[in-house]
């Protein structure tokens, strides 16, 4: 067995033990500022990252780093209040092992968040953007030596995102009154925030939003056959030409703060569809 497989079944091990006999259906990742959600997690047993053997932990703002095991819309979910950013210093194999420990544990869907810079001009700071494609300019998770215990050398990304769960969740939003957009995201290794160049760029090669995570997390989920929605909370726009205007890390965590309550309707909607 490979050194990463072995540390994926080592955690699922560790994990297992802790859960007492409960069998997450579904994952959920939750991003900057929208750690809100596990509040709503009927029953909640929680793990610490740093208590898991040989897992990382997370040192980003608004990510409280734990894994939380409960019930949500009727279903058993795993959700991740914070995640792994490959800014942080990890190899990528270390960024996607918590997902990968939630495929091992038998989730059969993963719901992913993060907040966003938007560079669609129509844009507007807490807009919902439910995300229908991304462009990956973050290492990919699966170079090197293929996992096969997980899914085939070269898995296709045509439908990354599940377009049945995209219209459910569209279908919620509009019996909830909660208007949402669609867009594509595009993932970047960070930690600094965009240069506008860098922003009118993206919006010129198709990109609605801008991000430094997640991407690398729905690769590995659709390596493995499982389907994923995500949604973008956008926190701040880049597309203004005020020349006073910065990028400002705390006040992004306000914005996704104050849009956690509408992602949270959409999200218990969608776990208790499944």
């Amino acid at each position: 067995m490979s050194d990463q497989l072995s540390l994926i079944y080592a955690a699922r091990d560790f994990l297992s033990l802790r859960l007492k006999g409960r069998k997450p259906v579904v994952g959920i990742v939750l991003g900057s500022g929208l750690g809100k959600l596990a509040d709503q997690i009927e029953d909640p047993i929680v793990i610490p990252y740093g208590g898991i053997p040989s897992f990382p932990t997370s040192t980003a703002i608004g990510h409280k780093g734990n894994y939380i095991c409960g019930y949500l819309g009727g279903k058993c979910v795993i959700a991740m209040q914070g995640r792994i950013h490959y800014y942080e210093g990890y190899g990528m194999n270390l960024v996607v092992l918590p997902i990968r420990v939630m495929i091992a544990l038998g989730i059969e869907c993963l719901l992913v968040s993060n907040a966003a810079g938007g560079t669609n001009p129509v844009f507007h700071v807490g807009d919902l953007m439910i995300i229908k494609d991304h462009i990956n300019l973050i290492p990919n998770p699966l170079i090197g030596p293929n996992l096969d215990a997980f899914g085939p050398r070269f898995p296709d990304m045509t439908r990354a995102y599940d377009h049945a769960l995209i219209r459910k969740a569209e279908k919620i939003a509009r019996k909830e009154g909660i208007s949402l957009q669609k867009g594509v995201y595009v993932a970047v290794t960070g930690p600094c925030y965009e240069t506008p160049a860098e922003y009118k760029f993206f919006r010129l090669v198709g990109g609605d939003a801008v991000g430094m995570s997640t991407v690398p997390e729905v690769i590995v989920a659709r390596h493995a056959g499982v389907p994923v929605f995500g949604m973008s909370v956008i926190t701040d726009v880049a597309h203004t030409t005020d020349d006073d205007y910065i990028t400002d890390g705390d006040e992004i965590i306000a914005a996704a703060n104050a849009a956690a309550d509408r992602m949270t309707v959409i999200f218990r909607g969608l776990v208790a569809s499944l």
